[in-house]
């Protein structure tokens, strides 16, 4: 029993013992091969999951000057960090270059020429790699694939040349190799398999070792199970890193790096939030809670799909749709999903939220912002909010 006494609604809750264990078989699957992870600091760049993930000792993968800055405030090394996005301003790419960073991850031939001047200009060389589509499928919500032709990420295959061909004409970039990243939320492997082919035919069509690349960078992307989170709370990271080492073909002595961020931290996280009024429709019912879009933004940016329970009450199953307070129709987190008998006040929790909840926090509406709660060993060790903790209510309840 955890008991959650004193504790404002919504907040964040996360598993940190799960967490560990996510991530040190992580990383234990990978060391089998040598492979290199950098978290993808923008799954959940709250401190405390960060240091934790630091302490195993990955590096970071970030995609804006702040999130670089988080990871050096949280002490991941400056040279296991790698700095990805199509728009990094003049400043994110200075401040990279001040901090002497691992990598930058560049999406386009416009980048290379800003960073080469830039590095030009302070006399320095600026290590970079160049992120490439290669058209691989990821089976995914259209919102989340990254990896085709037209995406605004990375260079297509039929810029590749010219980029190559910049790099090696300029005095101011050190070409590390490629990376690539063909989506988010994998459910299936079959998209990687498909991505290791299409990786050793680019390799050696272009060429790459001959150009100095020795960094081959293939992103993350790998899905938890919002289904059934409770019953495979840890990825199968044996066969995601196991599958590489059967299918890539590449020349003795290549870093293979990947850039893992929800597989590590998805399922460690819930959202915790009280029912404010159950509404009788005319077609339905309804669950309206104090959590909405704004601390939780997947199903209403992609219509993401997650587990919520209701850890209050045992009474007869009904149908609802769960709806949060914000001014917006979208701001739904499930239609027509069975809860048992809900009424006010009852404590809801929302699943595998370890992933782009907290990350993704809105202030729409002046909304308040979520706290969050860290327990161990089925107790609560640490509560953080922005305001103070409200006293009027006080609840227990099992964290399955």
């Amino acid at each position: 029993m955890v008991d959650f006494t004193g504790i404002r609604t919504p907040f964040y809750c996360y598993d940190l013992d799960l967490l560990r264990d996510t991530v040190d078989l992580a990383s234990a699957e990978a060391d089998r091969y040598g492979y290199i992870i950098h978290y993808a600091i923008k799954a959940n760049n709250d401190p405390v999951i960060a240091g934790i993930i630091r302490d195993r000792g990955m590096g970071a993968d970030c995609v804006s000057g702040n999130e670089v800055r988080r990871s050096i405030e949280v002490g991941f090394p400056v040279r296991g960090i790698v700095f990805a996005g199509v728009g990094k301003t003049d400043e994110e790419i200075n401040f990279a270059l001040d901090k002497d960073i691992f990598c930058l991850n560049c999406e386009s031939v416009e980048e290379l020429q800003v960073i080469n001047e830039i590095a030009g200009r302070r006399g320095e060389i600026a290590r970079v790699a160049l992120r490439i589509n290669p058209a691989v499928p990821a089976g995914t919500h259209r919102h989340i694939t990254t990896g085709m032709d037209e995406n605004k990420f990375g260079i297509s295959l039929p810029h590749l040349q010219t980029a190559l061909d910049l790099c090696s004409n300029s005095e101011n970039l050190e070409f590390l190799g490629l990376h690539f990243h063909i989506g988010s939320q994998i459910a299936s492997l079959g998209p990687y398999r498909e991505l290791c082919e299409r990786v050793n035919l680019i390799w050696k069509e272009y060429n790459i070792e001959e150009y100095g690349g020795y960094v081959l960078n293939l992103g993350g992307g790998y899905g938890i199970d919002y289904n059934d989170p409770e019953g495979n709370p840890i990825p199968d990271f044996a066969s995601f890193f196991a599958l590489f080492s059967d299918n890539l073909r590449l020349p003795g002595g290549t870093e293979v790096h990947f850039e893992l961020g929800r597989s590590l931290v998805g399922q460690c996280g819930r959202l915790v939030s009280r029912v404010l009024y159950t509404k009788k429709g005319v077609g339905k019912n309804f669950v309206i809670t104090d959590a909405g879009m704004t601390e939780l933004m997947r199903p209403s940016l992609y219509q993401a799909v997650h587990r919520i329970i209701n850890i209050s009450s045992s009474g007869e199953p009904e149908t609802y749709d769960v709806v949060g307070p914000v001014c917006e129709s979208t701001d739904v987190f499930a239609r027509d999903t069975v809860l048992p008998l809900t009424k006010r006040g009852d404590l809801i929790q929302i699943l595998s939220c370890g992933a782009y909840a907290e990350s993704m926090t809105l202030r729409f509406n002046l909304r308040d912002t979520a706290g969050s709660v860290y327990i161990s060993n089925g107790e609560i060790i640490s509560v953080t909010r922005t305001e103070a903790i409200d006293t009027s209510e006080s609840v227990s309840a099992t964290i399955g």
